[in-house]
């Protein structure tokens, strides 16, 4: 068995403003997906690495109340940390240095799902 996440969700209470929020901090375009009962919008990914996933907008899921951290990589984490609060989200904690294994920036998107960012540089 694998550790290696496979795929991710974060739910959201208005799945238009959250694909705006991710599309804006990453600079990407959300793909919808088609599901008859859900609203869903998958990130960007290709097969050589990273794990897929989606926005999730579904009725008696909310969001910001889960235990989980979901860490994007970015080439420069400090970079997608200057446009959160544009883009109408919260930085949590600014860019920091954990070691040898790289920085990290804790932000609040605009569904009050704290997601954290990770960089190398």
């Amino acid at each position: 068995m694998s550790a290696a996440v496979g795929w991710f969700e974060i739910y959201v209470s208005s799945i238009e403003r959250a694909k705006h929020f991710y599309e804006t901090v990453f600079q990407c375009k959300l793909e919808q997906l088609n599901s008859p009962e859900i609203q869903m919008w998958s990130f960007p990914h290709s097969a050589t690495g990273g794990a897929p996933g989606a926005l999730v907008q579904v009725p008696g899921f909310e969001p910001g109340s889960n235990s989980i951290m979901i860490y994007f990589s970015c080439e420069d984490c400090g970079i997608e940390e200057s446009r959160v609060v544009a883009a109408g989200g919260q930085v949590q904690r600014t860019k920091m240095a954990i070691g040898e294994y790289g920085f990290v920036t804790l932000i609040k998107d605009t569904e009050g799902n704290t997601i954290g960012l990770h960089s190398n540089h």
